[in-house]
This record gives C-alpha cells, structure tokens and sequence, in this order.
C-alpha cells in the first residue's frame, strides 16, 4: 500500500465526528442473506428442510436474490454447476442437514473434477447437538472434506460474514472448485453484527496468479527448440471463457503446433480446424493417442489436468 501525501493541517474534528453508527444487528440468516447480495448473487437452487427453515424464512422476506426449487438435492447441485458454466458466476445451493447434505455430495464431487465454482450452504443440527447422533445429523464437513476445495463449520454468527465472503474467494480463485458452508440451525437464529469484510484472504490459501518471468522464457527456449511438441488443452481454457479459447487458438496459429484436447476442453479449438487432433482419454480418437503423443518431445499443458 502506498504512504497518503502529507496534507496541510486542518481544523481537528470533534469526537463525534469519529463515531460512526454502529453495524446492524441481525438473525445469522439475515446476516447470511445480506452478505449473498452484496456478493451480487442472483439465484439460489435449493430444497428446503428443517434445519435451513430460518434462511428460508429470510429468503423470502427479501427480493434480491432468486430462489429455483428442485425435486432432489443433487439436482440442485448440478443446475448451480450449469449456472457457473453459463455465466462465469459461482453457484449457490442451500440444502437442509443430513440427507440434505449427502444428497448433495455426487453434485459436489462432480464440481471438484470439472473445476467448477459453486457455493453449497448445508444446514445442521444446533451445535450443542453436534456430535450426539441427533435426528438428521451428518458430519458434513468430514464428509465433503474430500470432495470439495475447502469446507467451512460456523460456529460463532458473528463469523458468517466472513466465511461467506472466504468461501466465495476459495470458490472462484486458482483452480476453481466447490466449497461447503455448514450452518448449525442455532447459528443461524443468534444475532450479530454485520459488517461487510473489507478485505478477503484465507491465511494457509495464496493462489499463484502470476507467472515467473524466468520460467516462462525457459519454455519459451524449450519450445524453440522442440522439434516434435503438441499443446494439451483441457477444461479450465473453456471455463476461462472465449477470450481464453481465442488466445489458444492464436497460440496455436502462431506457432504452428498441433492440438489435442481432454473432454472438458472440446470446443476451444474447432474440430474442424485441421491443426486439431482430436480428443484425448479412453473415449478419444487415435491419432492423438498412439502416434503423436508417444512421439512428442515437448507437450504444452494449457490448463489441463495431467493424469497418468
């Protein structure tokens, strides 16, 4: 941050002039709600249960924010993994304890592998209930720790403002991903404060963004000289969106390189194109299986996973 400029000195304010109004108290699922809008969410795919009835109750009361019903918990899930797909936005799901929760878990994991940024808010039992096998009770978090990109137990209200916006940081930034936010039924009812988090970070997240200088002009002297390479794109160009499907496709012009693709990648270089191989993986055709990735010297991984 930079040091403000000396400025010349003016008349000292009263004390009152300091004193600002004090943050608004609200219900944990107001306070969840308010943060939901100021993170210009537009909709929420949900099926309602008991242990979420107060961000229902809350839901309704506002007008912001768009609520789709689903018949099934897993659905919901996968119709906020559409919603991302679509509009480059996070989706959100709010979905009851329990069998709520688990319902949810193949629509989750299903986010974890194609990299897509979605939000689940799952209910849960009061937290004195937590652990004492109460009715429609999951260990959630132990559940979903690994299937989803981070996962969140709120157990104090006057923390939801900043776990909602955390969660929304996790979410979107890197390599996207689910990220789970478990919301005990009294967590939602207690009071707090909210105060909007003027800034987001999570202290063991840093995300590299940035590419190092010195490595990128080593592969560019790498690719120079590489008298067999192929560029491998993968599914995180198409979630990237059209300019990143562009930029692929000047790249490959450019270099004249040839192109293969994951599942997840189709799209962002034409099939039609005649640098294009084809698809890779056990459903792929042959050319980029068999000949030319066994006879590359030099494989360019454009955000792609690479499994083997």
């Amino acid at each position: 941050m930079t040091t403000a400029e000396k400025q010349p000195l003016e008349e000292t304010p009263s004390p009152a002039d300091h004193q600002s109004s004090p943050p608004e108290m609200m219900s944990g699922a107001a306070l969840v709600m308010r943060a939901l809008a100021d993170l210009k969410v537009e909709v929420i795919f949900g099926y309602p249960g008991g242990a979420v009835l107060p961000l229902y109750d809350e839901l309704f009361r506002q007008s912001k924010i768009k609520h789709i019903l689903v018949r099934h918990e897993q659905a919901a899930v996968h119709a906020a993994e559409g919603y991302a797909r679509a509009s480059g936005k996070p989706g959100v799901v709010l979905v009851t304890s329990g069998p709520g929760a688990t319902n949810a878990v193949t629509g989750i994991t299903d986010a974890m592998l194609d990299s897509i940024p979605i939000v689940v808010l799952t209910g849960q039992v009061a937290t004195h209930l937590i652990g004492n096998d109460a009715f429609q009770e999951a260990d959630t978090v132990g559940i979903t720790r690994h299937c989803s990109k981070h996962n969140y137990l709120v157990k104090e209200s006057d923390q939801l403002a900043r776990v909602i916006f955390e969660a929304f940081h996790v979410a979107t930034s890197g390599r996207p991903g689910p990220v789970v936010v478990d919301l005990p039924k009294d967590i939602q009812v207690d009071p707090a404060p909210y105060k909007r988090p003027s800034g987001v970070s999570h202290r063991t997240y840093r995300p590299q963004v940035k590419g190092d200088r010195a490595l990128v002009e080593k592969a560019v002297a790498m690719l120079a000289g590489a008298k067999k390479p192929i560029i491998y794109s993968g599914g995180g160009v198409i979630n990237a969106g059209p300019q990143a499907s562009d930029t692929l496709r000047r790249f490959a012009r450019t270099t004249g390189f040839p192109v293969t693709s994951t599942l997840m990648g189709l799209g962002a270089m034409p099939a039609s194109d005649p640098q294009f191989l084809g698809m890779l993986g056990m459903h792929g055709t042959y050319e980029p299986i068999w000949p030319c990735m066994r006879a590359m010297s030099c494989c360019v991984s454009v955000r792609a996973l690479m499994i083997g």
